[in-house]
């Protein structure tokens, strides 16, 4: 009976879905309000619940504030605290895998009795894992925010607003672009750990619900809730990158470039290269004072400050997959831009099984997509020939620091006053060496005759 009501409940969602596309479609110039509420109901059984996570985490956070048990570390204590955390995170991700295995093992007759062991080992180390999660975090704050104190980037000697993030699942997003253009025109946070059977299903049926967009649901490394929502890793240098990120959207939600986030897809793009950007630094910054010996084993992060102005040439033989990608997303937006928009989907579709005959299985190709992904300009890739990448990269590559660079960008929220900002950055660059190189001959001068 219990299958039979869940089986009635899905379908019952489905003709719902169905029934309000019949209501709300059958037309070209679909209102925004009527997807937004195509959306509300497609999602709503998914929805993630920000007011109940919130509440959690503030709490915790208040309660653990009261402790503060890191304040009786030194800086040695407190960086070997956080890799024994990250350790029991990578153990505890090879024991659910393990688990996984024995229940998926078609020879096992009884998985609950030959994995006892394995869960019960599970279970003790999660619950160990929840006592120190808070100490860890609030290791992490610490050290990010002297990592963006050293940048010049507080007030007063203060990091305002506070470096806050937390270990926690984080929701999934669903992303809708028109089909005919690459632009995110709506976003959706779904609940955790949808698998990707469930993924496919929820794309499939905002496609079938409203024709004239592409939808896609992708998994994220973090979000800028407050405190910011950080994935569970053992990567100690990408969880540095991502604290940090995550406090620049945090910082920008003060300033115009922030205020246009869900507004605007080029403020969007240009906050997500500046958070980008600033995170890689202060990542790399951190790494190399607390965390030195693992800086080049973990990860190779970017040269300080100054960034290539040109796409990575990635490895020298072999597949590339940024340069591909780039690639596809020129010929995506040249079809597109022709109106041809089932060759364009036919074309991702043929690239994406080309990506993944190359081992990056990528489970959807579409405008959708490239939306999401080619926010995140820092480097070049998804992003085709968007300029927005390029001059913020720029805009950081002429700035005299990290706190400049964002001062520079923080009232910009379009590509018209990204380019103003460049041009003017660059004359003040160009008349400081003039004034340079002057200075420099009045004193060649002045020693030549003396």
């Amino acid at each position: 009976m219990p299958s039979t009501n869940r089986t009635w409940a899905r379908w019952t969602s489905v003709l719902g879905v169905l029934l309000c596309a019949c209501l709300v479609l059958g037309r070209s110039d679909l209102p925004a309000q009527d997807m937004e509420a195509t959306l509300d109901l497609v999602s709503a059984r998914r929805t993630f619940n920000f007011f109940t996570w919130e509440a959690r985490a503030l709490a915790s956070k208040a309660a653990y504030g009261l402790l503060a048990a890191e304040r009786y570390m030194d800086d040695e204590a407190q960086s070997r605290f956080v890799l024994a955390y990250l350790d029991d995170v990578r153990e505890s991700d090879r024991l659910s895998s393990e688990i996984d295995r024995i229940y998926a093992d078609a020879e096992i007759e009884d998985p609950d009795m030959a994995s006892q062991t394995v869960r019960a080992a599970y279970a003790m180390l999660r619950a160990d894992m929840a006592r120190r999660a808070p100490i860890a975090e609030a290791i992490l704050e610490s050290q990010v925010s002297q990592a963006l104190a050293d940048g010049a980037l507080g007030v007063l000697a203060s990091i305002l607003p506070p470096v806050s993030g937390t270990f926690t699942p984080l929701p999934t997003i669903l992303v809708i672009s028109p089909r005919d253009r690459i632009e995110s025109i709506s976003q959706r946070q779904l609940v955790a750990g949808l698998t990707a059977a469930e993924q496919n299903t929820m794309e499939e049926l905002v496609m079938e619900a409203l024709p004239d967009v592409s939808a896609y649901v992708t998994e994220i490394g973090g979000l800028a809730a407050y405190p910011a929502m950080l994935l569970e890793t053992g990567s100690i240098s990408w969880v540095t990158d991502v604290v940090a990120h995550e406090w620049v959207h945090h910082y920008l939600t003060f300033h115009p470039l922030g205020w246009e986030y869900m507004r605007s897809s080029e403020a969007r793009t240009i906050n997500e290269t500046t958070a980008s950007l600033i995170g890689e630094w202060a990542g790399q910054q951190l790494m190399l004072r607390y965390y030195e010996p693992l800086l080049v084993q973990d990860k190779a992060l970017p040269e300080l400050l100054k960034r290539v102005e040109e796409a990575d040439g990635g490895t020298a033989s072999g597949f590339d997959f940024r340069a591909e990608m780039h690639h596809t997303r020129v010929v995506v937006d040249g079809l597109l831009a022709e109106g041809k928009v089932s060759e364009a989907e036919w074309y991702m579709e043929a690239q994406r099984r080309y990506f993944a005959a190359n081992g990056y299985r990528i489970r959807r190709l579409n405008q959708a997509y490239f939306a999401f992904h080619g926010a995140y300009a820092s480097t070049p890739g998804a992003t085709g020939t968007d300029p927005i990448g390029p001059l913020v990269r720029r805009l950081w590559a002429i700035s005299d620091s990290p706190a400049d660079f964002l001062r520079r960008v923080a009232p910009i929220a379009s590509l018209d006053a990204l380019q103003s900002a460049v041009q003017h950055a660059e004359a003040l660059s160009r008349g400081a060496s003039v004034e340079v190189r002057s200075a420099y001959g009045i004193i060649s001068g002045i020693l030549h005759d003396s």
